[in-house]
């Protein structure tokens, strides 16, 4: 992951994560890097589950060397990349540009694309949309599901636990004022 892309939260977690692989296990990440590439299997999943079949590695620390082996394995040195194979669909790219639009506006917002979604955090997530099929995109929000009377629980979505509710958005037309001031609420919580 790019440093500019990160809030200092997530700057000083993903440093947390490299120190205490280092001093836990005796190894530098250039030792852990070497090791990544003996790896037999390609596949980012299948190259976890190898590292903590094989050297007791778990997802974070396995993570972490395998952004350093392979970087862009993970899309995360090449996030318009990323962007552009996520958001193929134009109508679910125009929402996409639509949230984007409205919570640039606040201040200190930092935007991320990840494999399955686009993020959006300030000291932590506050929000998060992937596309949907037809278009459409699910959009989740550190809110309460009462916050609004069309937002669902969250479900089973990846993104971050703070995200308590989800809602399905059918155009950019569906960020209206009351969506806009849910996800006010959820900035401002960050």
């Amino acid at each position: 992951m790019i440093d500019a892309d990160m809030t200092e939260r997530q700057r000083k977690w993903f440093a947390s994560v490299r120190e205490g692989l280092e001093r836990d296990t005796g190894r530098t990440i250039a030792e852990w890097v070497a090791i990544a590439h003996t790896c037999p299997e390609t596949a980012h999943r299948k190259r976890l589950a190898w590292f903590k079949e094989h050297h007791g590695l778990l997802q974070n620390r396995a993570s972490q060397v395998l952004d350093a082996a392979f970087p862009s394995s993970m899309g995360w040195s090449k996030p318009d990349d990323l962007k552009a194979a996520l958001w193929v669909d134009p109508a679910a790219g125009a929402i996409l540009e639509a949230v984007d639009a409205e919570l640039r506006t606040y201040e200190g917002v930092i935007q991320t694309t990840r494999r399955g979604f686009a993020a959006w955090s300030k000291r932590v997530q506050f929000a998060a949309l992937r596309p949907l099929k037809d278009g459409k995109a699910m959009l989740g929000v550190a809110a309460l599901p009462d916050a609004l009377p069309r937002l669902a629980p969250r479900g089973s979505e990846s993104w971050s636990e703070r995200l308590g509710s989800r809602t399905t958005l059918q155009s950019a037309g569906d960020i209206d004022d009351e969506l806009k001031a849910v996800l006010r609420a959820a900035w401002e919580g960050a």
